[in-house]
C-alpha cells in the first residue's frame, strides 16, 4: 500500500506518532496497519550502534570498522573511493540492522577551531558536495539510507545549541548552502538532519525558508526532514515549518497536547498529514530494501580501510628526499605510535572490529631491512614526562632516522566544544624542536582532526598529515613511510601561519547569541587570494615521491552560453620513477564582474593514476551554473557575459596552466529605478547617450563624465534642482533603451 493511502487510515494520534521518536533510536511503529519501527544510528566513518536502542550508547557499542573520518578521507579527492567506503559502511548498516546512516556531514570548515572540523569534508562547498554525494551513493546503494547534515551553518560548537548564524544571502546561497543542493539534486539522501543552531535568527528546526521553500521546493528534496538529537524547541512550529520526524522524543512526546494543538487549529492537520507521509515512504522504503541475513567480511572491510587511509595521507614535506625510509635504524619516538588516536569525540566515536598501531606494522614491513627502536616521549593525553623526554632523546641521537609520532590528543578537539587554539601539546612540540637538535634527520607525523600551527616546521625533514585514519591508519602511515603506498592527498582546507590569520577570526565565536559572518564569501582559500597572504600550506597542496608535468591545456568551446557545457582537457605525465596519483584541480575566474567575487573557485577536480612516464588526457567538465553567482536582490542564479580564465592547479597556490574563454550569456533585462546609480548605464552606450543627451546644456552635463557623476543615484539629480518628474522620465526612456537591446 502507498504511503499516501495509509495515512488516511491514520488517526490523528498515529500520525503525530509517526512524526516523533519512539527512543534513541526507532521510529514509532504503527502496529494495528503493520507498519513496523525503522532503527537509524551514527555513522559519518562507520557505525555506532548500541546494543539498547533505549541508550544514547557512547560506551560499548557494536564493533564496526572504523574508516577515515572525513576530514581524513577528503584529502584523497577521490570519490570512488569514498563511495566505496560507503558502500561497506551500507553493507555492514544491513548487517546489523540500521536503516538510517546518519551522515555524511558536509557542514563548511568556516574556523580551525571548530570542534566538529573532523567530521567534515572541506572549506569548499563543491569538494564537499562531490564527497558528500560519493558517500550517500555508496551507502544508499546497499538499500541503506543517509542523513545528510547538518543543515544548516552548523559551523562552530561553541553555544551550538541556540547560537544564531547570521549571514548574508549570497554567502548562504554560495558557500554555505551549495554542498547541500549538490548532494540533494544529485544522490537524493532518504534524510536530511536539521542543525541545532539558527539561521538569521529563525531555528534551522523552524525555518520554513531552508526547509520547504529551498530544500523541498527549489532543490525538489523527496525524502525526511529531521531533526538533530534534541534540536526541536516547538513541535508544532517545526512541523508548520517543514521538519518530518523530531529525534529523540523530547518536546513532541505528548501525543494528545499536539492532537489537541490540531483541533482548535493552532497546528495545521495539513502539516501533520505531509510530514505523517513522508515517514511513512521512509519506513516503507527501509523495510523493502531490507536484506535479511547480511554479514559482513571484516578483514576485507579492515583492508579497505587501510586503503582509504592510505591514498588520504598528505605528505608535506620531504627534503633531500628522506621518505620513503631508507636507513638500517629508525628511532620510533611518541606514544602515538603504539596507542594512536584515530577518530574523534562525541557522537560519531565508534567501537572498532580492531586498531593497528604503527610501531607493529613498521616492525613487519621493515622486517630484516632496518632495526628499530622505540620511545614513549610524552604520556597520554599531551601530557609531558621529563623522564620519558630524555629518554627518546637519547634514542634518536643513535639512530639514521627519527620519526615522530605527535598531534592533537582526544580532550583536544571534540564534538561539543571549540579549540582556544591550533597548536599541538607543547609536550609534542618540544619534543620535535629538542630532537632536530640532535637529529638531522628527523620526520614527524600528525594524527589530528583540523589544521595545526607547526613552529618546528623549517627543522625536519619530512611531514606526513595522517589525519585521524580509522582503525587502520596506522597502517596505512606504515605504507606510507616505507614506500609501499606512494602519498597522494592533498589539503582541503588552508593551513593558517597562525590563528589571527583565518577569514573569521575578528567575528568568531561571536556574542549575545549571534555570531556574525563578517568574511561573507571569502572563506578559506578564498580568503588568502584576495589578500594575498601566504599560508603555512594552501588548499589543494601535497607531495608525492614522484613528478607530474602538465601540458596541452585545451578547451572544446572558446565562447560559450548560459546553456552549454565546457569541456576542459589537460594532459598529465608522470615524469618520476614510480608509480603515483595526481589531483588535478580546476578552478574558473570571472574576469570583471558587477559584484565582489573570488579571486578564483574551484569547480572541478579529478584523481589519476599513472605510471613511471605515463602520460593521460584528463577531461573536467563545467556546468553553466559553475560561471554564476546569486544575486541576493533578485534570488536568483546570474551569469554575467564576459571573459572566464580557466585555471589548472597543483593547489590553490600553484596554477601551472590558465586560458581564456568568452560567456555570451543572455542577461534578463532588469529596469533601473530612481535608487540606481549613474555608473550602472556606463557599459551601455546607447543608454549613456540618452543620460548625455537629455542633460545637455545643464549643470549636470559638465561632470556627467567624471568619476564624481558615477558614484550619485539618480534620486540625487532631485537635490541638485533637477524636476523629478525629468528624472523619472530619464529613467522611463533610459529603460526603454534597455530593453530593446
Amino acid at each position: 500500500m502507498e504511503a499516501r493511502e495509509l495515512v488516511q487510515k491514520l488517526t490523528l494520534e498515529e500520525k503525530l506518532a509517526l512524526t516523533v521518536g519512539r527512543n534513541f533510536w526507532q521510529l514509532n511503529a504503527i502496529e494495528r496497519l503493520n507498519i513496523p519501527s525503522i532503527t537509524v544510528n551514527d555513522g559519518p566513518h562507520g557505525l555506532r550502534k548500541p546494543e539498547n536502542p533505549e541508550d544514547i550508547g557512547l560506551e560499548g557499542p557494536i564493533p564496526a570498522t572504523n574508516f577515515p573520518s572525513a576530514s581524513a578521507i577528503s584529502t584523497s579527492w577521490n570519490t570512488e573511493l569514498v563511495e566505496e567506503v560507503g558502500r561497506a559502511i551500507g553493507e555492514e548498516a544491513q548487517a546489523l540492522g540500521t536503516q538510517v546512516v546518519l551522515g555524511p556531514g558536509i557542514n563548511i570548515k568556516r574556523t580551525p577551531l571548530g570542534g566538529r572540523n573532523f567530521e567534515y569534508y572541506s572549506e569548499d562547498p563543491v569538494l564537499a558536495g562531490e564527497l558528500g554525494t560519493a558517500f550517500v551513493r555508496g551507502v544508499q546503494s546497499q538499500g541503506v539510507g543517509t542523513s545528510l547534515k547538518h543543515y544548516a551553518c552548523n559551523n562552530q560548537e561553541f553555544e551550538r545549541m541556540s547560537i544564531s548564524a547570521d549571514v548574508d544571502t549570497r554567502t548562504l546561497r554560495e558557500i554555505y548552502l551549495a554542498g547541500f543542493e549538490r548532494v540533494v539534486k544529485n544522490a537524493q539522501p532518504w534524510t536530511v538532519m536539521a542543525a541545532y543552531n539558527s539561521i538569521n535568527g529563525t531555528a534551522a528546526t523552524e525555518h520554513k525558508e531552508l526547509l520547504t521553500d529551498i530544500l523541498k521546493e527549489e532543490w525538489g528534496f523527496e525524502g525526511v526532514v529531521v531533526s538533530d538529537w534534541g534540536a526541536v524547541n516547538d513541535k508544532a512550529k517545526a512541523l508548520e515549518a517543514g521538519l518530518d520526524l523530531e529525534m529523540p522524543p523530547g518536546v513532541g512526546r505528548d501525543i494528545q497536547a499536539l492532537a489537541e494543538k490540531v483541533r482548535k487549529g493552532e497546528l495545521s492537520e495539513k502539516a501533520v498529514d505531509k510530514a505523517a507521509e513522508r515517514v511513512l515512504k521512509l519506513i516503507l522504503r527501509a523495510q523493502e530494501n531490507r536484506k535479511e541475513g547480511t554479514t559482513f567480511d571484516k578483514d576485507a572491510h579492515h583492508a579497505l580501510a587501510r586503503k582509504a587511509a592510505g591514498e588520504s595521507i598528505v605528505l608535506l614535506k620531504n627534503e633531500e628526499k628522506i621518505l620513503p625510509l631508507a636507513a638500517q635504524s629508525v628511532a620510533v619516538i611518541g606514544r602515538f605510535a603504539r596507542q594512536p588516536r584515530f577518530q574523534g569525540g562525541g557522537s560519531s566515536m565508534m567501537n572498532p572490529t580492531r586498531v593497528d598501531n604503527a610501531y607493529d606494522e613498521l616492525q613487519k614491513a621493515l622486517a630484516g631491512k632496518a632495526e628499530l627502536s622505540y620511545a614513549d616521549g610524552y604520556l597520554d593525553e599531551g601530557v609531558g614526562d621529563e623522564k620519558l623526554h630524555q629518554e627518546a632523546l637519547e634514542l634518536a641521537q643513535k639512530a639514521e632516522v627519527a620519526v615522530i609520532f605527535a598531534g592533537l590528543p582526544d580532550i583536544y578537539e571534540s564534538e561539543g566544544y571549540d579549540r582556544t587554539h591550533i597548536d599541538l601539546p607543547e609536550s609534542h612540540n618540544r619534543l620535535i624542536a629538542d630532537i632536530c637538535r640532535v637529529q638531522p634527520n628527523t620526520v614527524v607525523v600528525l594524527f589530528n582532526g583540523s589544521v595545526v600551527r607547526m613552529p618546528w616546521l623549517a627543522d625536519v625533514k619530512a611531514v606526513l598529515e595522517a589525519g585521524l585514519g580509522g582503525q587502520a591508519g596506522s597502517g596505512a602511515v606504515a605504507d606510507v613511510l616505507t614506500g609501499k603506498v606512494n602519498p597522494s592527498g592533498k589539503l582541503t582546507e588552508t593551513f593558517p601561519q597562525r590563528i589571527e590569520d583565518t577569514p573569521s577570526y575578528l567575528s568568531y565565536p561571536g556574542e549575545e547569541g549571534h555570531v556574525r559572518y563578517a568574511e561573507g564569501l571569502f572563506v578559506g582559500y578564498r580568503y588568502y587570494d584576495r589578500k594575498k597572504m601566504k599560508p603555512l600550506f594552501p588548499f589543494g597542496y601535497g607531495l608525492s615521491y614522484t613528478t607530474f608535468e602538465y601540458s596541452n591545456l585545451r578547451v572544446n568551446r572558446t565562447e560559450t552560453t548560459e546553456k552549454d557545457t565546457v569541456e576542459v582537457t589537460v594532459t598529465i605525465r608522470n615524469t618520476g620513477n614510480v608509480a603515483g596519483k595526481e589531483i588535478v584541480q580546476l578552478y574558473v575566474r570571472d574576469v570583471e564582474s558587477r559584484l565582489v567575487r573570488p579571486e578564483k573557485e574551484l569547480k572541478a577536480f579529478a584523481k589519476v593514476a599513472l605510471e613511471p612516464g605515463e602520460a593521460k588526457d584528463v577531461t573536467l567538465t563545467l556546468q553553466p551554473r559553475d560561471f554564476a553567482y546569486y544575486d541576493s536582490t533578485y534570488h536568483e542564479w546570474v551569469i554575467e557575459s564576459g571573459e572566464f580564465e580557466l585555471l589548472i592547479g597543483k593547489s590553490s597556490a600553484d596554477i601551472v596552466l590558465r586560458t581564456t574563454i568568452q560567456m555570451n550569456a543572455h542577461e534578463p533585462f532588469r529596469p533601473l529605478t530612481i535608487t540606481s546609480y549613474i555608473k550602472q548605464i556606463a557599459k551601455y552606450p546607447e543608454a549613456l547617450a540618452v543620460v548625455k543627451e537629455t542633460l545637455k546644456g545643464t549643470f549636470f552635463a559638465d561632470f556627467l563624465d567624471s568619476p564624481f557623476a558615477g558614484e550619485m543615484p539618480f534620486f540625487k539629480l532631485i537635490g541638485f534642482g533637477m524636476p523629478r518628474e525629468a528624472v523619472e522620465g530619464l529613467l522611463e526612456r533610459i529603460n526603454t533603451v534597455l530593453s530593446n537591446r
